[in-house]
């Protein structure tokens, strides 16, 4: 299987704020943008895998900033670590200023995919290939990321967690 850059799964999704999809605040459901960075990354990890995809595990959003009804949202999903049969994908979620256009990162999110085959079975997926610094930075923390649930699940001992041991070494 050929490593694939997370350039290649790339995915942006571009859309509009409207008022069926607002809180009485007039700003974006916190669900609605959930759902809306979910359908990114699941793209996101198929066009890696070239797989059927499911969700795993939400494992960080951060509401950094709301969304106000008419913004126009832009949902960037990209896999930033391949494991065995799953995959991290990093969101970003951007804003677009009404009047200077300049686009504002609002929120981010974490997800984790695994591929599976048409009887829902994991399958192997691509490694990852990081080639910008922030690829390989997410990257390398994608590592700590599940060392550390693995960990608090009790599916690693911390004394195997090498790489979250490091942090405080």
């Amino acid at each position: 299987m050929k490593a694939k850059t997370p350039n290649a799964s790339k995915t942006v999704m571009t859309d509009l704020v409207l008022p069926s999809e607002t809180n009485p605040l007039n700003n974006l459901f916190g669900g609605e943008l959930l759902a809306r960075m979910d359908r990114a990354a699941s793209i996101a990890a198929r066009r890696h895998s070239r797989r059927i995809v499911v969700t795993a595990s939400v494992n960080h959003v951060a509401f950094n900033r709301s969304v106000p009804l008419g913004s126009v949202v832009t949902v960037e999903a990209k896999v930033s670590r391949a494991f065995k049969t799953s995959m991290e994908v990093y969101i970003d979620v951007w804003i677009d200023d009404r009047e200077s256009g300049i686009k504002t990162k609002a929120n981010e999110a974490i997800y984790t995919f695994v591929a599976v085959d048409e009887t829902g079975r994991p399958v192997s997926v691509p490694e990852i290939v990081p080639e910008t610094d922030l690829e390989k930075e997410r990257f390398d923390a994608a590592l700590r990321r599940k060392q550390l649930s693995l960990v608090l699940a009790g599916k690693l001992k911390p004394n195997d967690a090498t790489e979250l041991k490091a942090l405080f070494e």
